[in-house]
């Protein structure tokens, strides 16, 4: 009986870690579904950006109220963390608050910890004002009711009850540090906690660590939980927001690429020592669609994206088509790829890691063409996102594919297009014509 305390600390890691570490490679097996691109070019430029845009937050600051509010929460939550260092120390080898030996400086760290915890409880329950009580509109369009609603407040309540449950260890810790009970030796300081130790006063000191220990199993419980809900979560941004930003184009925006598909037609119609008519030499697999059907079409980073969305509505709030009440929501087409591609992830489960038809696509299924035609592609969601998505590139390669593998642009498109090709302009008059405006006056 020693030791069940440590081993049942021990298995809790295993579980949790274990747990973690299969969806971890469940989830970069579904980004690796997505076409290979290139982004290792400009390292330096990149790493810049990842640490300006998703360490520093810099685009966080165009709305300051919920900048600060997400800095008190993104930095103490990441910071109060790394007590649990100490925390699994404590777990595997039977000890109490190890790292004591640091003096003055652990009870800075503590005290600071407390400070922190104690700002994440604030800004999680003004979130939560904004989002239940004010409702706030980017934050209640409809594509955030049912389980997107469900998922924001629970990241909500979990935090708070974390940092609960730290500031009532500390608390009971506090106390029995002060009557000098078992082995609770004079360690940390408890410039919050200590607010809430005289409710223990009066009470019998076993039952106050039975409080301790209960708010510390709490805690390691609670954020094993946590860490593993992450996954089916907004929240993965926590871990994708870094190679997000590291991977992001750094092309000036509105900049069109070309598709490597076209490039390939293209250099065989112009290779005069091309046969068109010669048959392969050997099979060559399904041709290579234009543009993006499903997110098999999308490339990796784009299914990075979706992942790494965290529902802010900024990129939507932004939309001057939404804003006019267009059928277009960049935050809506970021859920629906990422649904699309969960979906796609339970087949591949189902099926020893084989894709199985099951008759739908992203495009018709979960995204409709007027949503995709109702973009003016003014790259404004793009500007916005504080972790640099590109709702516009999934948007453009969904549009290339209605356009060139199944020629269903709207007419005006259309009609601009057969002028092109026939008069080189995208006006319907005769080529003869084109300098007419010069006699004009």
């Amino acid at each position: 009986m020693q030791y069940l305390g440590q081993v049942l600390f021990l298995l809790l890691l295993v579980a949790g870690f274990g747990f973690f570490i299969k969806n971890i490679k469940k989830l970069i097996r579904n980004i690796k579904l997505g076409r290979d691109i290139d982004r290792s070019d400009n390292p330096k430029a990149r790493m810049r950006n990842m640490i300006r845009v998703a360490l520093g937050q810099s685009k966080m600051g165009k709305r300051p109220i919920p900048a600060i509010l997400h800095i008190f929460v993104y930095v103490g939550f990441i910071i109060i963390n790394i007590e649990m260092l100490e925390i699994i120390i404590d777990g595997l080898f039977g000890t109490h608050r190890v790292f004591s030996f640091l003096g003055v400086g652990y009870d800075f760290l503590i005290g600071f910890f407390e400070v922190l915890a104690f700002l994440v409880i604030f800004g999680v329950v003004v979130f939560w004002i904004r989002r239940n009580v004010i409702k706030l509109k980017r934050l209640n369009q409809p594509e955030m009711e049912g389980w997107a609603k469900r998922d924001a407040n629970n990241i909500i309540y979990i935090e708070t009850i974390l940092m609960c449950f730290f500031l009532i260890m500390n608390a009971a810790d506090g106390y029995l540090q002060s009557i000098g009970h078992g082995h609770y030796f004079q360690a940390g300081s408890f410039p919050i906690s200590g607010l809430i130790s005289p409710l223990f006063e009066g009470m019998n000191p076993d039952t106050v660590a039975l409080i301790e220990r209960f708010c510390w199993w709490g805690h390691i419980i609670g954020v094993m939980l946590f860490m593993n809900y992450l996954y089916y979560s907004k929240h993965l941004h926590i871990f994708l927001a870094f190679p997000n930003t590291y991977y992001a184009n750094l092309k000036p925006q509105g900049e069109f690429n070309n598709l490597e598909s076209v490039k390939k037609e293209v250099a065989l119609m112009m290779d005069p020592n091309a046969d068109p008519f010669a048959a392969p030499a050997e099979p060559v697999g399904e041709p290579e669609k234009f543009g993006a059907q499903d997110v098999m079409d999308l490339n990796w980073v784009q299914l990075m994206n979706a992942y790494s969305c965290t529902e802010c509505g900024r990129c939507t709030s932004s939309c001057p088509q939404n804003t006019t009440g267009k059928k277009l929501s960049p935050r809506k087409i970021m859920m629906s790829t990422r649904d699309r591609l969960e979906d796609v992830s339970k087949i591949l489960d189902a099926n020893a890691g084989q894709f199985v038809d099951d008759g739908k696509t992203l495009l018709n299924d979960y995204i409709t063409p007027e949503e995709l035609w109702a973009c003016n592609t003014c790259n404004a969601c793009v500007e916005e996102c504080p972790i640099d998505i590109s709702p516009l590139s999934i948007i453009m390669d969904m549009r290339r594919y209605l356009v060139m593998e199944q020629s269903a642009a709207p007419v005006e498109l259309n009609n601009m297009m057969q002028n092109i090709e026939n008069n080189a302009a995208p006006w319907q008059y005769n080529q003869m014509d084109r300098l007419n405006w010069k006699d004009e006056n």
